[in-house]
């Protein structure tokens, strides 16, 4: 019998048990002292536990109060202007709801997909680019150059700066995160555990084979193609670029984790 069907069935029996003992004990005290009945008032419903937040955020230093969500694009995109040059956001940042999709995206990264859009960047330009033959079809390694350029600007992005601006906006992005559904929970824990879900991506060598089981085509190892969607990003866009974002993230972790550690914990609610 398989494991778990004996512990269910177990668990069965002991309540089985339990409410035939009840229900005979009942019967019992009703025929010796039929007029002695006691209705018990029902307990009182247990307070749901919030989750330990992790990775608190620190109090972030500003001088003025953040505008409301809403009214976040403008100084959100004039922040990342700062950081990475106002040419930089215009070619690679989707201008609309900045922090929502980014929250929306990252939660969604260790999903099986992320709808288009949402997502806070813009496409990648090009094609998608098939090699070998018709028969054993394989992943083009000009694939890769396509994301240069946005891995080139990743690359020299300054994290502590870059760490600063998201504190600075945190906030926002917990106020998002629980509008999707996701309070008491914290961001800045769901954001640690995505990064941890990027870095267990499998460097997988070339060539990569495909498949075309319809009209896209998919990895030909199910393995690799039941991955998340932000692990077959890393994949596709080959090893020396996914080498690039994978040290970006663990410099980002790391900050983050550092900051962490002298934070105190939010108020609960």
């Amino acid at each position: 019998m398989n494991e778990n069907i004996k512990w269910i069935a177990a668990a069965v029996a002991v309540v089985g048990l339990s409410i035939g003992a009840v229900l005979y004990l009942s019967h019992k005290e009703k025929a010796e002292e039929p007029a002695k009945t006691e209705v018990l008032p029902p307990p009182p419903p247990m307070a749901a536990e919030e989750p330990p937040i992790e990775h608190p955020m620190p109090e972030p230093e500003r001088q003025e109060p953040l505008p409301p969500l809403a009214e976040t694009d403008v100084p959100m995109r004039n922040a990342l202007a700062e950081l990475i040059g106002k040419d930089s956001v215009e070619q690679f940042l989707v201008p609309d709801e900045v922090i929502r999709h980014i929250v929306v995206t990252v939660d969604n990264l260790p999903d099986v997909k992320v709808a288009e859009r949402i997502r806070p960047v813009r496409k990648t330009p090009g094609e998608f680019a098939v090699g070998g033959t018709e028969d054993a079809p394989i992943l083009d390694e000009s694939n890769y150059p396509r994301y240069a350029p946005f891995v080139k600007l990743l690359q020299t992005v300054d994290t502590a700066e870059l760490v600063t601006t998201y504190t600075r906006f945190y906030p926002r992005f917990q106020e998002v995160y629980e509008n999707l559904g996701h309070p008491p929970q914290y961001f800045n824990d769901r954001l640690v555990q995505v990064i941890d879900h990027l870095l267990a991506t499998p460097d997988v060598p070339a060539p990569i084979a495909l498949a075309r089981p319809g009209v896209l085509y998919e990895y030909a190892d199910r393995s690799l193609e039941l991955r998340s969607a932000g692990q077959k990003v890393l994949i596709r866009m080959g090893p020396e670029n996914a080498a690039v974002v994978k040290t970006k993230l663990r410099e980002l972790r790391a900050a983050i984790v550092a900051q962490s550690a002298g934070a105190k914990q939010p108020p609960a609610g």
